[in-house]
């Protein structure tokens, strides 16, 4: 007797468990994780670039380039089918500061899409030639990711 019962909670664990695992599997979640990993990886790469132009820490010209040259190449993964309508923070709160207005508002979130590429393509040009060629064109990045962050994204 003690064995059925003890195979009855297995089994029940076991259904229980996979209900819990199919819950969580909701695509968009994997849409949101998509997405804020593509920004923890441009963060990884301007960040460095951002505290090299304030002499924050020491001016490297190969690890400017290169850091720049990871954002140019960030620029040719497409990410925009992570961006589904109805991955906001209203239907998914504690998961995403994506505001809703990212999909009312759609030709001015490509406008600063296209300032962040031209920002990171003029940025990269010059990024290896010296700190203060990296601070000329490092504040173009900073203004294109504070535009989206300052329009799009829940405040803090």
């Amino acid at each position: 007797m003690l064995h059925k019962l003890v195979m009855f909670l297995g089994a029940l664990a076991v259904i229980f468990s996979a209900q819990a695992v199919a819950a969580d599997k909701d695509p968009n979640l994997g849409l949101i994780k998509a997405r804020q990993g593509h920004m923890q990886v441009r963060a990884y790469s301007a960040g460095p670039l951002f505290a090299m132009s304030k002499g924050n820490i020491p001016y490297d010209a190969e690890t400017a380039a290169k850091l720049a040259n990871n954002l140019m190449l960030l620029l040719q993964v497409d990410v925009g089918s992570a961006w589904a309508p109805g991955t906001d923070n209203e239907k998914y709160p504690g998961k995403t500061t994506a505001l809703p207005e990212i999909w009312s508002t759609y030709p001015a979130i490509a406008e600063a899409g296209k300032k962040y590429k031209a920002a990171v393509e003029e940025l990269a040009a010059v990024a290896g030639d010296g700190q203060s060629a990296l601070r000329s064109k490092i504040g173009a990045l900073g203004k294109s990711c504070k535009g989206c962050h300052d329009n799009y994204r829940e405040k803090k």
